[in-house]
């Protein structure tokens, strides 16, 4: 689930943005009026991540100054006419220009969504994570592989890893595949 706050100088603009996103299935966990407001309502949400759905300006602040108070791990999108998109430089700010059909604003918040997710779950990862059975695995499938088809281990990693990319898998999947192969 993908926290989103919604930021917008009319109450009733942020109100029915957060209406659509409810009915939609998505869990807003605020709608504010400013900047501000934003501010603590991340700084409550103890290193969460989520979207931040804005307008271009706000009681307080412009949706750049609020950018810069942020955390990394929330990502922005911008609501606004087309003449205010074009004054948006950040290359990591989504722009959506009013006025947006509902398809196409919950399609753009999907793809959002979907990234954040995988950055979550980049993030969540540790590096050479791998517990011993696994990387025993690993080893077991590479010197399967320069055994039989005569690879060097650097090339029968590389064909793991490869194969594991291709296949939509992770390498310690591959190389199951690649033991089962061989066991045939």
């Amino acid at each position: 689930m993908v926290n989103i706050i919604v930021v917008f100088p009319k109450q009733q603009n942020a109100l029915r943005i957060r209406n659509i996103l409810v009915q939609s299935g998505y869990h807003v966990v605020k709608a504010c009026t400013s900047g501000g407001a934003v501010i603590q309502t991340i700084d409550q949400m103890l290193d969460s991540d989520g979207i931040i759905i804005s307008g271009y300006k706000y009681q307080d602040m412009s949706y750049r100054e609020l950018y810069q108070y942020i955390p990394n791990y929330f990502d922005m999108m911008v609501m606004a006419s087309r003449i205010h998109l074009n004054d948006i430089y950040e290359y990591n700010v989504v722009k959506v220009g009013l006025p947006v059909q509902s398809y196409e604003f919950l399609s753009t918040l999907k793809a959002m969504e979907d990234t954040l997710i995988k950055k979550r779950m980049r993030r969540n990862q540790k590096p050479g994570g791998r517990t011993d059975a696994e990387k025993e695995l690993i080893e077991y499938a590479k010197g399967l592989l320069i055994s039989d088809k005569n690879m060097t281990e650097l090339e029968a990693h590389r064909y793991l890893q490869t194969t594991s990319m291709n296949n939509g898998t992770n390498i310690v999947e591959t190389s199951q595949m690649v033991i089962e192969l061989y066991k045939k």
